[in-house]
């Protein structure tokens, strides 16, 4: 039996692509590289990105087209190939990242966002080259806080591969879910979906040179923050807590998370938020609301630092609704408090680096 190219573009062009309905060969899916030796047919078929979740359904489609067209004795080998370069492995893909932060807390509603988007502020404020990652999938806030809820990111072809350009506010490089989905719909995925949307928003974008890159992670603990330390050399864990005893027993898992064996991702210190409330018209009173220095002494407990403690005051809140931030205010008693507390985590980071060794993604079970 005589075989010649055309006979296999023939088969192959009656295999549709799915996601576009359109054959594979009319796509320019098959590669200038069909080889005939004997019975023996081999070629690739180019995807545009190494993911492609229908790359493996088409290939079978392609080696059956061959075999009910051409020849069932046909000895098919197809290879998978990529217009755009694949994304990093995991522990890689941040190579021009310094230090890689995450701000994390125990429970819900103790102020971890506030905390994050401020203390990046902070940093750039400081001179740092920041980046901030709304890591929280299901309940993203940061794009209101920087008052860029209508930012949509757009891609730009780098090396091959098309990475999404973080907007840039208040000298701080920023990503969210929140700038791809609907901010009036509830964010329904599975923890698969969640944890691909995270990585894609880590590895296939444009971070650059950044010193501190910091991750606003989802409260408690889940699926998002095992993606995290599976994807990324975590240098440091930046705990926040509000005072009271109930905050307080979460936040101890929360250290747990980061430092038990299988994850060795080192505690900066522990950040008290809501610490007292001082009224704008009394500057010099305090009133403890919440406990008075609560998480002062779970950080003794702990033996690690308190990084720092911030106080109660309307315009944390004003600024956050407000886009705004109160960093952006170094003279008032809050935004002194987020300069002193970068300036705190600065102090913890290079420690840290100078004593420690470099913290290495956790490795994936094989099954």
């Amino acid at each position: 039996m005589n075989i010649y190219p055309k006979l296999i573009t023939d088969a192959l062009a009656t295999v549709r692509y799915p996601g576009t309905g359109r054959n594979i060969v009319e796509s320019e899916m098959v590669a200038d590289n069909i080889r005939i030796d004997g019975l023996n047919v081999s070629f690739s078929l180019i995807f545009e990105k190494s993911t492609d979740p229908f790359q493996k359904s088409v290939m079978k489609a392609a080696e059956a087209a061959i075999h009910a067209y051409v020849s069932n004795e046909i000895v098919v080998s197809i290879v998978a190939e990529s217009r755009q370069a694949a994304r990093p492995e995991p522990g890689k893909m941040l190579p021009q990242v310094s230090n890689v932060i995450a701000v994390s807390s125990g429970k819900g509603g103790v102020g971890k966002s506030t905390i994050a988007v401020n203390l990046a502020i902070a940093l750039a404020q400081l001179g740092y080259k920041v980046g901030l990652l709304d890591a929280d999938i299901f309940g993203p806030s940061v794009p209101k806080m920087f008052q860029v809820e209508d930012a949509r990111p757009y891609a730009e072809t780098v090396e091959g591969r098309d990475l999404i350009v973080p907007i840039e506010k208040y000298g701080v490089k920023l990503l969210s879910i929140g700038f791809f989905v609907d901010p009036d719909q509830a964010t329904l995925w599975r923890g698969g979906m969640a944890s691909n949307a995270l990585k894609q928003l880590i590895g296939d974008a444009k971070w650059g040179d950044l010193d501190y890159f910091i991750l606003d992670t989802p409260p408690g603990t889940s699926d998002i923050h095992l993606t995290l330390v599976q994807t990324l050399a975590i240098t440091g864990a930046v705990i926040v807590s509000t005072p009271q005893e109930v905050a307080l027993i979460d936040a101890r898992k929360g250290i747990n998370m980061y430092t038990n064996d299988k994850v060795n991702v080192p505690i900066l210190g522990l950040v008290e938020n809501m610490a007292w409330f001082t009224p704008a018209e009394l500057p010099d009173n305090k009133y403890y609301l919440f406990g008075k220095e609560g998480v002062k002494r779970l950080a003794a407990d702990m033996n690690v630092p308190l990084l720092g403690q911030i106080p109660v005051v309307q315009s944390i809140c004003e600024g956050g609704d407000n886009g705004v931030p109160v960093a952006l205010q170094p003279c008032t008693i809050t935004g002194k408090a987020f300069l002193d507390l970068a300036e705190s985590i600065v102090t913890q980071t290079e420690k840290r680096n100078r004593e420690l060794p470099p913290t290495q993604i956790v490795g994936l079970k094989k099954q």
